[in-house]
Order: C-alpha cells, then sequence, then structure tokens
C-alpha cells in the first residue's frame, strides 16, 4: 500500500509527477490555497503533506494529522510551520533552499532598477495618455544606481547573490548580518557594519534575512528614519519584517525616496491599503522565485524531499534534522 501525500494547492506538474510515481496523491487542483477548515480535515489520515508558504502548519494541525510523517514545503522559508512542535512529534520538514537564490535575486534588482528610474510610473504614464510632450529636461527624474551605495540585511545565499551582480554596477557593498562573512568582505570587498550605519549610509537597502521574532518589524519608522532622504528601500524577503504602516508613512512623507517591494504585511495585500495609492513604490504580488525553471525545480524538491524521507533515506533539504532522534528514518520507511 501506497503511502498518502495531501497536496494542498495546484504546483508544477514535474513536481506532481515525481509523488505520483511514489505515493498515493490527493491532489488539491486549485489555484488559491485551502480553507482551514477544509485543511485540518484533509490532514486527518494522510502520511505526508506538500505545502506551500501559505498553509499554517501549526500544532493544531500537527495534532490533527496523527499518522503524519514528514511536511514538505515548496518555499525556503519555514516561517509557516510550528517547526519545533514537529520535530518534538518525529515529523520531518523539508523545504527547498538554495533552488532560488539566483532567481529571487534577479528580481531584487528589477524592483530596485524599477524603483531608482521611475520605470512603473513611467510605464503608467504611457499608457494613461499623459505623455503629451517630447523629451523634457526634468521629466521623471529618478536616481542613478551605478557607482552608489548598497547596503544589504542578511548575507545569505540571496543576499550574496544580489551583492555579486552589485559589482558590475561598480557599487560598494555595506551587510549587516547576525553571522559575519569573511569570504564576502574578501571577494566583493563588501563592508561589514551595524545596522543603523548601514541605513545612514547606504543609497539603496535590500532585505534578505528570514522572518523570526527578533527580525519582525526590523526596519520601522525609527529605522527609516536613520536612512537618506534620496535611499531607496527593497524588500524581497517577507513582508512582517518591514512595519508596513511605518514606511507608507515614509514614502508619503518623504522620509526615503522610494520602494520595491514583493512582499507584504499581509498577502494578498488589501486594495484599500493606502500604500497602493502611492506613486514612489514598486509593487509585485510575491513572485519573486516565479521563473519558469526555478518553480519547477522547486517543486521537484519539495517533492523529492518527501519521497526521500518515506522511503527511510535522509534527503539534502531536511530542515529539521534533530527529528532522527525523536523518529529515525528505519521507523519512517513506509516504500
Amino acid at each position: 500500500m501506497k503511502p498518502k501525500v495531501y497536496v494542498t494547492r495546484r504546483i508544477p506538474e514535474s513536481g506532481l509527477k515525481l509523488l505520483q510515481r511514489f505515493c498515493e496523491v490527493v491532489y488539491r487542483d486549485e489555484v488559491p490555497p485551502p480553507s482551514r477548515e477544509e485543511l485540518l480535515e484533509a490532514v486527518k489520515d494522510i502520511d505526508a503533506l506538500y505545502c506551500t508558504l501559505n498553509e499554517k502548519i501549526d500544532k493544531e494541525l500537527l495534532d490533527r494529522a496523527e499518522k503524519l510523517r514528514v511536511v514538505g514545503t515548496m518555499s525556503v522559508g519555514v516561517d509557516h510551520i510550528d517547526v519545533e512542535y514537529a520535530t518534538s512529534k518525529g515529523v520531518y520538514v523539508v523545504h527547498t533552499p538554495g533552488v532560488l537564490t539566483e532567481t529571487v535575486a534577479d528580481h531584487a534588482w528589477a524592483l530596485l532598477l524599477a524603483a531608482a528610474r521611475r520605470v512603473a510610473e513611467a510605464d503608467d504614464m504611457i499608457r494613461r495618455g499623459e505623455w503629451t510632450i517630447p523629451w523634457a529636461p526634468t521629466m521623471l527624474l529618478g536616481h542613478d544606481v551605478y557607482g552608489k551605495v548598497l547596503g544589504i540585511i542578511g548575507l545569505g545565499r540571496i543576499g550574496y547573490a544580489v551583492a555579486r551582480r552589485a559589482r558590475g554596477f561598480d557599487m560598494k557593498i555595506l551587510y549587516y548580518d547576525i553571522v559575519r562573512r569573511p569570504e564576502a568582505e574578501k571577494e566583493l570587498g563588501a563592508e561589514y557594519t551595524t545596522l543603523d550605519d548601514l541605513l545612514r549610509r547606504s543609497d539603496f537597502v535590500t532585505i534578505h534575512v528570514p522572518l523570526t521574532p527578533e527580525t519582525r518589524k526590523l526596519i520601522g519608522e525609527r529605522e527609516l528614519k536613520l536612512m537618506k532622504k534620496t535611499a531607496i528601500l527593497v524588500n524581497t524577503a517577507r513582508g512582517p519584517i518591514v512595519d508596513q504602516k511605518a514606511l507608507t508613512k515614509a514614502l508619503s512623507e518623504g522620509w526615503i525616496a522610494a520602494a520595491g517591494l514583493d512582499v507584504f504585511e499581509k498577502e494578498p495585500i488589501d486594495p484599500n491599503d493606502p500604500l497602493l495609492r502611492l506613486r514612489n513604490v514598486v509593487l509585485t504580488p510575491h513572485i519573486g522565485s516565479a521563473s519558469h525553471d526555478t518553480r519547477n525545480k522547486m517543486a521537484e524538491m519539495a517533492a523529492e524531499g518527501i519521497v526521500k524521507v518515506l522511503k527511510g533515506e535522509k534527503p539534502e533539504n531536511l530542515y529539521n534534522p534533530d527529528v532522527m532522534k525523536v523518529m529515525p528514518l528505519e521507523k519512517v520507511k513506509m516504500m
């Protein structure tokens, strides 16, 4: 009898096919995530759960899923999963690190450049028929990127990839992290500094830290007021790292020049949110990893992690290795 896996929403076909070769798959072929009630009902008799960052995998759910042995999430971040409790119950957690690094770094740069050169405003101006005069010396003036100072908050995989791209723009790189990165200092000439110093000196600030209790609202009113009035903030990490209300105030009152956001405190963002009325912010709907190649790889990686655990093999993308002390792999083996 094949182990049973529940897939919470529509995923790329390559990941689904991999699961179907080894498991009985209950596939919810829908784009939106399931309701809480639907999810709690679905996990009652499953061996594995394939989820995304939109589903909350908490104590209530884990207690409901008595047979559950592995959760595979199609995401790098696991802030939607109570990993500590999952570990205590012998539930393996696999995620998708590394595979989306370059794609998210590309998107961070897309937002940075679009915000700096007012690309969204210019596009909107043309589409609305508001481009009524030819080239004008003062029309839609933006900010140069080449040769400026880039501040990176969090120099992990994605932050490092963003920093590598900055070399092509001959930028001075500052970084703040809980861990110092000597290899980046040597390779990229990056300067390690405090968060406050980074905010004061940078022309562009880009965020690449996970969402934790320590990073929630890491950037608030105090931090935004430290930044240059000409500075631009980019966030492709997690929305709650930035106090969205404070950012809206900063953008509307001119504390900083602009922002580029792929993530928000609440997703989807409320259509009436005052942030949407501002012209000096470029907004995208959490699509940092949304390339064909990367989403296919993410789907496959999460599926492979699930299958390996169910086979009694250690996956490369295991987030909570301590779980093996609670539930050894030989006891998990179901194939």
